[in-house]
């Protein structure tokens, strides 16, 4: 399995593997071992709401205990990491990820996808993906990211919430 196969199929699904928005936290950690909470979680309490908790490249938003959005940030020009369960096989792995090469993935898998106006603006552009409801951003790269085409956009994260 390859990056493109796990962001074409959450893409598709909205899905990573086993993780959906609606799982509870405790659920989630079963799977993926304990997450890093964001310092708000810490500070306040684990009964906060909309602050990730992180496993590498993947975080989890949690609203009332509950899995309220699927993240995948990536950072153009490095490497990143996933979990095991949800990308096997992989200590680390490039995640530069053209934007065209993302759409020709998703077009080759038939999983239709819209331009998202709201988060198209300025350098960056984005898409909606359906019926799963997946947004991926994408972005010119910044002077610290090592790509190949400087004027081209990359993807920097690929995300799902729940309304």
């Amino acid at each position: 399995m390859t990056l493109m196969d796990v962001l074409v199929d959450f893409s598709r699904t909205g899905r990573l593997g086993p993780l959906n928005c609606g799982m509870s936290l405790a659920e989630a950690e079963d799977l993926l071992g304990p997450g890093r909470p964001h310092p708000a979680h810490r500070l306040k309490g684990p009964d906060i709401d909309g602050y990730p908790y992180s496993w590498d490249g993947l975080g989890l938003v949690v609203t009332q205990r509950t899995v309220s959005g699927i993240w995948i940030n990536l950072w153009p020009g490095s490497a990143a990491k996933l979990p095991p369960l949800v990308l096997p096989d992989s200590d680390s792995f490039e995640a530069t990820v053209l934007r065209e090469e993302l759409v020709d993935a998703l077009d080759g898998a038939g999983c239709r996808h819209a331009v998202n106006s709201t988060l198209t603006f300025g350098e960056q552009s984005s898409i909606l993906t359906q019926p799963a409801d997946v947004c991926a951003v994408f972005s010119l790269p910044g002077r610290d990211n090592h790509v190949p085409h400087r004027d081209r956009h990359y993807l920097d994260v690929i995300h799902k919430h729940t309304a």
